[in-house]
């Protein structure tokens, strides 16, 4: 993962955040939070704390630039809901009083007149916001390719940035192929927990003894590994497919 560029520009957001919301990212959390990243897939361990260094990032963008908009989804209202109550939490230890915007249920107002707004897993209600600053996807691998193209012209006004984070879940989705086939316009972060310190080595191999080695390196280890409920293994299913063949028409009777 290459520093497209240093955003010090916005308050030198790793001293923001340490100071200012007296959050002490780890190596990986401060590179992410260090550079100024347009286009981020952050492919990360459950528990490595993606939430939160998102959050962090979201409430700088928030501070630091007056009537931005940083708008969050996830699968589901709960995963919204999550982040911007997490969000909050750092917006007290900038003295501000969290409360809404008067128009989205999920929402934090700035006194710059910056928003963040969390939206719930639904295409058909999500649409409407434009000139978004920042756009953050959590748990990217669960939520639609439907919803993610609801959301994606959210970008087009502003020109904005554009963050998916998650988990693996399968070879399938929006956030695989743009992580397996999406090309140099994505900044790819990879962290498996074995890179966590703040996970126990020893509850990790009790995790892959319990739950199997294919559940193990999906969750912990970052992997793209075929679901459980796959029928058939992806990589067979490629093998099967050739592209070549032109396809059979038939005459019109």
């Amino acid at each position: 993962m290459k520093l497209v560029e240093l955003d010090d520009s916005l308050g030198a957001p790793v001293e923001f955040v340490t100071t200012r919301l007296g959050f002490v990212p780890d190596a990986k959390q401060e590179l992410l939070l260090r550079g100024r990243m347009r286009r981020v897939l952050l492919n990360c361990s459950r528990q490595w704390g993606k939430s939160t260094v998102t959050a962090a990032k979201a409430v700088h963008r928030a501070y630091t630039v007056p009537d931005s908009l940083v708008v969050v989804l996830g699968p589901g209202a709960r995963q919204s809901a999550e982040f911007v109550r997490k969000a909050a939490g750092f917006a007290r230890r900038l003295g501000i009083r969290p409360r809404g915007d008067g128009d989205n249920e999920m929402s934090l107002q700035f006194p710059g007149g910056s928003r963040i707004v969390g939206l719930p897993g639904n295409k058909d209600t999500v649409r409407g916001f434009s000139a978004v600053s920042l756009l953050l996807i959590d748990e990217a691998a669960r939520v639609s390719d439907d919803l993610y193209n609801a959301v994606s012209p959210m970008l087009a006004v502003g020109d904005g940035d554009l963050w998916l984070m998650s988990t693996p879940h399968g070879q399938r989705g929006f956030f695989y192929e743009e992580w397996a086939h999406g090309g140099d316009r994505w900044e790819r972060l990879s962290v498996p927990a074995s890179e966590c310190a703040r996970i126990d080595p020893q509850f990790l191999e009790e995790q892959r003894k319990w739950k199997g080695d294919r559940w193990f390196r999906q969750e912990y280890c970052c992997e793209f590994v075929d679901t459980e409920e796959s029928v058939f293994n992806s990589a067979l299913i490629r093998k099967a497919i050739n592209y070549d063949l032109q396809p059979l028409e038939l005459d019109e009777y």
